[in-house]
């Protein structure tokens, strides 16, 4: 379709009427010729800003993704819209590469996806010289950033891009850049000289909740069961054996779940990321190693059991749900010795100097949004360059105000206690010492070092051991206490002083009072509401969504690379009766239509036919489709096939059939004790213990 207007291919290819936001500044940006930077958060169609672009321009679109296992799926969501495209990848066997590599040099693609690391190929490059090349589009652009979260050396060296084809206009996309970060990206990639689009930061329809952390397994169980039974989602753990261990607990409560992290081999990892793509329900326990372009669009929960290192991974993180626009959920347990566990890291790694003091101004960015009093969404946003907004009503400060009170009288008791450990008596110990020597508790501990003879002993039973483990975090966080040594004690800082001098008034949060369950539906004004549906019309989207799932199946894609559910919803509400019905509905394209429009309707026939009282005819089993080549070569080539498997095992995963209501958002929508004197190891924090007993199923070996 190059020559045609931006429009129409919007139109016939991907079956919307209009743009989004400024999709239609950035395509005329690329379509005339100009370069663009481009922040647009996810779910707000950023692919769409160069898909269309590629098609009409003359030439191919190259689009740079370090998502290489992710790459089939992304050609072949657009050979199902009726876009060619192809990917070179070290995935690929000698003779599918050469195939792509004829399709571009041929002008027989309009997209061609490669991995940042093939642009350092003499023979990557020699084959771009060959071909008409339409645009660059990189894709995750923030990976340039060397000090950001997802920081990756091959984008590095991408500003060849410009040196090589200086006449071909590139476009930087990504969902996650404060203001330094996008200077970053512009400088790094020569792109200083593009026009910027900054669509907002805001995701109104994800509820922003950080809880206090006490046994963090059973909490994450409450969630789930109460609040998103059936649910897509992820769970994000720090460390590899935690994503095990607590992939295996879901498992054996009940929850289906695969674990994902690098320690797993290649052929693991991809079955389990292709089972989550392409199953209803699945939960996907992880590393930050997971995650980075799912387009999974009906995620409705992203879980941290652990605390992100910085704001701008908690954001990436999070807004991998709610894609779809529909009400869902970022949830992260949050406690003491998360801040611990990060201040240790940060002193005890090999980093310089520099580095490790950019590490402390990310977790301090991120403490400050887990400590605040004030709306979460309004200081998220702030931290990304948005300030000014209004409490969204969205959020648990919002919905469950927390107070502040005047804790300099308590902060003095604790930094007294650690100052006369240190001076009287050359010990250091962690907070579970120091919260027993404030609450005159006789532990063996405490008569073993004669702590009760100290005179701080016994000084701050005004606050109970959960507000104690609270001013310590809190304290950690404005830097008032810092942690030391292998076993995370607690010094004073430069900053200590000014507090024991009466010099300094310390603000505490106090948490608010439990209060009955808070809905996961976000304010009617803030999220997309799915399209209502009768009780016979509920009966007819089950059975398109049983067509899809086996169409999928067959055709070895995820089901929404077939049809969305908001455009099932749709369906299922407008009952169309002729094709020509059918492809006036949004999400519907030309070549869906041509493909998927008779059985669709064929469905729609035997629902109603299932309607009628008298006919008493069974439910309408999914009808078979013969795949085109291109999908009939993904099916092949496709890591994992979803089928439905029971037991309590993580890698079998019972799975269940359930599956959320989704809606689009329109276009485009991972020692012993030691003796007196010495540094001792600090007594084992409660909100460490994540494997709480309350109400769970162990594997055998937990017993």
């Amino acid at each position: 379709m190059a020559g045609a207007a931006p429009v129409e291919v919007l139109r016939r290819l991907f079956g919307y009427d209009t743009f989004r936001n400024q999709q239609e500044e950035i395509i005329e940006q690329l379509v005339g010729g100009g370069d663009a930077l481009v922040l647009m958060p996810t779910g707000g169609g950023k692919s769409l800003c160069y898909q269309i672009p590629a098609i009409v321009r003359p030439g191919v679109g190259v689009v740079i993704s370090p998502l290489i296992a992710l790459m089939q799926d992304q050609v072949d969501a657009m050979r199902t819209l009726g876009v060619r495209a192809g990917f070179i990848n070290s995935t690929q066997e000698w003779g599918e590469r050469r195939d792509t590599e004829a399709a571009f040099i041929g002008g027989e693609l309009d997209l061609l996806y490669l991995a940042p690391e093939a642009l350092g190929s003499d023979k990557t490059m020699r084959l771009l010289e060959r071909g008409r090349i339409a645009l660059f589009a990189i894709d995750e652009a923030h990976c340039v950033a060397q000090w950001g979260h997802d920081f990756r050396p091959d984008y590095l060296g991408l500003s060849v891009l410009h040196e090589r084809w200086p006449d071909v206009p590139r476009i930087a996309l990504t969902a996650t850049a404060t203001t330094a970060t996008r200077d970053e990206i512009a400088t790094r990639l020569n792109l200083t000289e593009a026009k910027r689009f900054v669509a907002g930061f805001d995701r109104p329809n994800i509820q922003y909740r950080i809880v206090p952390k006490k046994s963090p397994a059973t909490q994450l169980l409450d969630f789930l069961r109460t609040e998103h039974k059936d649910d897509a989602g992820i769970v994000y753990c720090l460390s590899r054996a935690s994503v095990e261990r607590t992939a295996e607990l879901l498992v054996a409560n009940g929850v289906p779940a695969l674990p994902y992290h690098a320690g797993l081999d290649a052929r693991t990892r991809a079955a389990n990321q292709s089972r989550f793509l392409r199953e209803d329900g699945l939960v996907m326990v992880a590393t930050i190693a997971f995650g980075m372009g799912i387009d999974k669009p009906d995620v409705r929960f992203v879980a941290h059991l652990d605390l992100p290192k910085s704001v701008e991974g908690y954001y990436q993180e999070t807004g991998r749900a709610g894609r779809d626009g529909l009400p869902s959920t970022a949830w992260l347990a949050y406690g003491l010795q998360d801040v611990v566990q990060q201040r240790k890291m940060i002193e005890t790694s090999d980093a310089d100097r520099t580095r490790r003091r950019a590490l402390g101004q990310h977790l301090d960015a991120m403490l400050a949004l887990c400590e605040t009093v004030e709306c979460r969404r309004v200081q998220l946003l702030a931290y990304f360059g948005e300030p000014g907004g209004q409490p969204c009503g969205n959020c648990d400060t919002c919905l469950s105000p927390p107070s502040s009170f005047d804790g300099t009288v308590a902060a003095q008791k604790l930094l007294s206690t650690v100052l006369r450990l240190d001076r009287e008596r050359n010990q250091r110990f962690g907070a579970g010492q120091l919260i027993d020597i404030l609450l005159g508790r006789q532990t063996d501990k405490v008569t073993r070092f004669r702590h009760d003879q100290l005179s701080v002993y016994g000084i701050g039973t005004e606050l109970s051991e959960a507000e104690w483990r609270g001013a310590v975090r809190q304290m950690l966080a404005q830097g008032l206490l810092a942690v030391e040594g292998d076993y995370g004690t607690l010094s004073l800082t430069d900053a200590s002083g000014a507090v024991l001098a009466k010099e300094r008034q310390v603000m505490l949060r106090r948490e608010p009072p439990k209060t009955p369950r808070q809905s996961r539906a976000a304010s009617p004004k803030t999220a997309a509401a799915p399209t209502a549906l009768s009780g016979e019309a509920v009966g007819t989207f089950e059975r398109l969504r049983a067509w899809r799932a086996a169409t999928a199946k067959e055709q070895g894609v995820p089901a929404y690379v077939i049809f969305h559910d908001a455009t099932l919803r749709q369906i299922a509400a407008d009952e169309p009766r002729s094709l020509a019905d059918l492809g006036r509905i949004s999400g519907i394209g030309e070549n869906k239509l041509a493909k998927y429009g008779q059985p669709v309707l064929d469905v729609l026939a035997d629902s109603l036919s299932a309607a009628v009282p008298a006919a008493a005819a069974p439910p309408a089993t999914a009808r078979p489709v013969t795949a085109s080549p291109d999908n009939a070569a993904a099916g092949a080539s496709a890591a994992a096939r979803p089928g439905a498997v029971s037991g309590a095992a993580v890698r079998p995963g019972a799975v269940s059939a359930a599956a959320p209501l989704a809606a689009a958002a329109g276009p485009g929508a991972d020692p012993p004790p030691p003796a007196a004197g010495s540094t001792p190891r600090p007594k084992p924090a409660a909100d460490d213990d994540l494997w709480g007993d309350e109400e769970l199923v162990e594997p055998d070996y937990y017993e």
